[in-house]
């Protein structure tokens, strides 16, 4: 039997899925709620322009704007020295990886956003990297965490079901992205 709808009821679940799509679309997967957010810190050190950076990147209830505008310079693409947005995610993901490792957030980065010119070079050069890279969304992260072995990192980051997780164990790091869910070896 079909139900029928009421104009007013037909309205009103218009505009609730107008404002709940983009809040459900923000944590498919990816960020959570601002409720779940404490003070979050991280330390990155770019393992390519030796800049080193250990700050608070969420504060209580919201991400800290000042604090991802100097992560998203650390993560920029040197060879080009171009920046681009990087998913909050990201931090979260790091922060809590490497807290279910038993770690301080401390990473070496070996890749964070790359321009598309740079993929394109890096695929020319016979290095591996997929056509259409996460990292060049601002989506991937390419890391080692200090004092942790990479294969355990992988272990933990498999274990949340949260991205993507390259194990690359020739090359001493792991990649982690906020696309879907899926693994492999490089």
């Amino acid at each position: 039997m079909a139900t029928l709808w009421s104009r007013r009821r037909f309205a009103t679940s218009v505009l609730t899925g107008a404002v709940a799509m983009p809040l459900a679309r923000a944590s498919w997967g990816r960020a959570p709620r601002a409720s779940n957010l404490s003070e979050r810190w991280i330390e990155l050190v770019n393992t390519h322009t030796g800049e080193a950076l250990s700050i608070a990147f969420a504060n209580h209830a919201a991400f800290v704007p000042a604090a991802l505008v100097k992560l998203q310079y650390l993560l920029r693409d040197y060879r080009f020295d171009e920046e681009h947005r990087i998913d909050p995610a990201l931090y979260l993901q790091l922060s809590d990886f490497a807290d279910s490792a038993g770690r301080e957030p401390r990473f070496e980065v070996i890749s964070g956003y790359r321009s598309p010119a740079t993929n394109a070079q890096l695929r020319t050069l016979g290095h591996g990297v997929a056509e259409h890279s996460l990292h060049v969304e601002g989506r991937a992260i390419d890391v080692r965490l200090k004092g942790c072995r990479c294969s355990t990192l992988r272990d933990v980051a498999l274990a949340a079901g949260r991205g993507g997780v390259g194990f690359y164990a020739r090359s001493d790091f792991v990649h982690l992205d906020t696309g879907r869910v899926r693994n492999w070896c490089g």
